[in-house]
């Protein structure tokens, strides 16, 4: 059967529910293991099924490319569209990304293991019985004020290859770590602002595009907060703290939170930003 057009593949964008990333052959030699303090809190999952993420065509890449560009810039909020930007121009940046990961002891064992991040593997539960100040139980009091859960991140659809597939999931499934371990809140501008620290960070292409788009839908009040207080400081935290993937957050729940950011090099966003749209 012949592909299906571009139209076609645009159109089953909203549609189609995003497959689970699966284990490629080459880590498939190590099941993921509990990680060391976190272990009551964790339980890892050992198989995945098989792929059925789709390879497209460039003909098709590009149309997913430009129609979700489009929405996201009249939308940003939409998700789904920010998402399916982020995997028809991110794979250069994700094999660079992958390379980082190889690099690095703990870069390694996450691809060998790839712990996925959601209310299946993680004990929320077990997180919020955690001392206060504990990273576990900052992160899932954010979660908690902010009504969001880990399992609201957007699965991967659209990159075939499997590795890479699961550098874009975990890094999606991290964003609520960076907002604990940064302090900035989910305002507009702070989002944004995390997009350009993510961006110091990854290069991601569509970090770029929101970092560069975003303040163009802020009043003046919202853009001087963003280019006065927020932007500085993510441009110098993404630059001083630990590449985001090599992390492995899950390991850091029974520690202190103030321990980790400076373990890892991240300090929090500065009061008069906040201040400043308050």
């Amino acid at each position: 059967m012949s592909p299906s057009p571009p139209q076609s593949v645009v159109r089953s964008l909203l549609r189609a529910r995003p497959p689970t990333i699966p284990l490629s052959r080459s880590l498939q030699t190590a099941r993921p293991r509990r990680a060391a303090l976190a272990a009551p809190l964790l339980d890892l999952p050992h198989e995945q099924p098989p792929p059925h993420t789709p390879r497209l065509r460039l003909l098709e890449r590009a149309a997913i490319a430009f129609s979700s560009a489009f929405g996201a810039l009249r939308d940003p909020m939409r998700q789904d569209l920010v998402a399916a930007l982020g995997e028809t121009t991110g794979p250069p940046t994700l094999i660079r990304m992958r390379d980082r990961m190889l690099e690095h002891p703990t870069g390694r064992r996450i691809l060998r293991e790839r712990p996925l991040i959601n209310s299946s593997t993680v004990d929320l539960a077990a997180l919020r019985r955690l001392e206060d100040g504990m990273f576990g139980r900052e992160y899932v009091r954010f979660l908690d004020a902010e009504g969001v859960s880990p399992d609201t991140r957007t699965e991967v659809k659209y990159i075939s290859d499997p590795e890479l597939a699961y550098v874009m999931q975990r890094y999606r499934e991290s964003h609520d770590f960076f907002h604990t371990l940064t302090g900035i809140p989910t305002t507009v501008e702070a989002e944004l602002a995390l997009k350009w620290l993510e961006l110091v960070q990854t290069g991601l292409p569509m970090t770029l595009l929101s970092s560069l788009v975003g303040p163009l839908r802020l009043t003046a009040v919202e853009r001087e907060a963003l280019l006065v207080h927020f932007a500085p400081w993510a441009v110098q935290c993404g630059r001083r703290a630990e590449f985001v993937m090599n992390i492995m957050y899950e390991d850091h729940f029974e520690r202190r939170l103030d321990d980790v950011r400076r373990e890892f090099g991240f300090f929090t966003c500065p009061a008069e930003a906040a201040d400043a749209v308050a």
